[in-house]
């Protein structure tokens, strides 16, 4: 007998599915890029975190938006351009109060910061 199911017998199944995959890739980006904010060493909570693109010039797609329906490899390489910052130094930096250090901006793109 052939299965009939369709999408919408197994959407809230396929929906937590998605929502699962998009947090498990989340911790391992964060975890990936150190686990605290480069820039103040905040570390207690992962949804306080950002990538923030150092060269924006460089960005293929944006993490938070579609990166993480995307393969590790593909959201590896994409986090390989970023720094792991907190919530709060990731609006300053947006809003110029603060500047990224020197070493940051000068670092080999794809090298993993040592911890």
């Amino acid at each position: 007998m052939p299965d009939k199911r369709k999408y919408a017998d197994r959407a809230e199944y396929l929906k937590r599915a998605v929502a699962k995959r998009r947090r498990k890739l989340r911790e391992m980006a964060i975890k990936y890029k150190g686990g605290e904010c480069i820039l103040c060493g905040y570390s207690k909570c992962n949804w306080a975190f950002d990538l923030h693109h150092i060269h924006g010039e460089d960005k293929g797609f944006g993490l938070s938006a579609d990166g993480l329906t995307r393969s590790w490899e593909k959201t590896r390489e994409e986090a390989d351009k970023c720094i792991l910052v907190c919530a709060n130094c990731h609006r300053e930096i947006h809003a110029g109060i603060v500047q990224l250090p020197r070493e940051i901006l000068d670092e080999k793109r794809g090298e993993l910061r040592e911890t």
